[in-house]
């Protein structure tokens, strides 16, 4: 059996990552679970989540949400939804103002389409200099495929 892998996307700024997967589940249970901050931890391909999850069920428009998280050393962040379209796009951000968002597109026969990306265009210094310490940017991409899979697996069992 072949092993399950996401494609690494190539973007055109080196301030953005991106990767992809066909899950065979429909969009709306995809979307349900990532709307849900609780269940973040179970498809976090990086490692850097360590739990503690605060805010609502369900993300919505504004909605904000803190978690603990660990890149050499461990830190709180809370992030705010900027992007809200039920069952096709959630994205948010932080005090660094990068944002994270996975975008759904219905391919038809319970077939889903996710893209998860992260971009840090227009960003303050300081977050530029997080950025070079943590080496982010270089490890996002197979973060994100390896998030990618796990979701893929949860939503497929």
């Amino acid at each position: 059996m072949d092993k399950v892998r996401a494609e690494i996307l190539e973007l055109d700024s080196p301030r953005k990552t991106a990767a992809r997967i066909v899950i065979d589940a429909p969009a709306q249970q995809i979307f349900d679970l990532i709307a849900d901050p609780r269940c973040h931890p179970l498809f976090d391909g990086s490692g850097t989540l360590q739990g503690s999850i605060s805010g609502p069920e369900r993300l919505g428009l504004g909605a904000k949400f803190g978690m603990a998280m660990k890149i050499k050393v461990p830190y709180r962040i809370t992030n705010t939804v900027v992007v809200f379209e039920e069952a096709r796009k959630i994205s948010w951000c932080h005090l660094m103002k990068w944002t994270w968002s996975y975008e759904l597109k219905d391919l038809g026969n319970g077939k889903t389409e996710v893209t998860e990306s992260f971009s840090a265009e227009n960003i303050p210094w300081f977050a530029e200099k997080w950025l070079a310490a943590t080496g982010s940017l270089a490890r996002n991409p197979k973060w994100m495929a390896k998030s990618l899979v796990q979701l893929k697996a949860i939503c497929e069992s």
